[in-house]
């Protein structure tokens, strides 16, 4: 099923942050977390304008806030350490795949989009929760850096909890 592809392909983009970038310098770190932020953003707001489904358009809100929040913080922080965030090959990678799921989604209507929508998101955020463990925070030099990102995961754990719920959900309904 296609849909499922792209699932898979965003998760294995997601891995390349612990291929490629074994140990990532901050300015990278910085880059890479505003990166993945700002691709969950922007599906959400597709997904908030496409759906009809009140759980997925309450999902996708919360991706808006919650991830617009934390590119403030890691922007404030930046600005603070005097830290420009940088691309890396794993920003590069993130933003293809980013594109890919997005040009998929847009391709979709209904309960379809609702499915490829949350099943992305599944897999999106496993696949951070495990750059986070394996790479962001062993890698970051900076105290406030990786305490940013420690504060943060249990946030990115959540998401993951209310994305395999709503998947749960749209799988009773199909």
């Amino acid at each position: 099923m296609k849909t499922s592809r792209i699932a898979l392909a965003a998760a294995a983009s997601l891995f390349v942050v612990s291929a490629y970038a074994q140990n990532p310098s901050d300015p990278q770190i910085a880059g890479i977390v505003v990166t993945a932020n700002s691709i969950d953003i922007e599906a959400g707001k597709l997904a908030k304008s496409r759906t009809k489904n009140k759980e997925v358009a309450k999902f996708a809100q919360q991706m808006i806030t919650d991830h617009t929040a934390v590119n403030k913080q890691a922007g404030a922080l930046a600005k603070k350490l005097k830290v420009k965030p940088a691309d890396s090959d794993t920003s590069k990678s993130l933003k293809a795949g980013a594109a890919d799921n997005i040009k998929n989604l847009k391709g979709l209507k209904g309960a379809a989009f609702d499915k490829a929508y949350v099943d992305h998101e599944v897999a999106y955020h496993q696949a951070v929760l495990d750059a986070i463990d394996k790479t962001l925070i062993p890698s970051a030099q900076n105290a406030e850096l990786k305490d940013l990102i420690v504060k943060v995961r249990p946030a990115i754990a959540a998401h993951l909890e209310h994305a395999k719920m709503v998947q749960a959900d749209l799988a009773k309904k199909m």
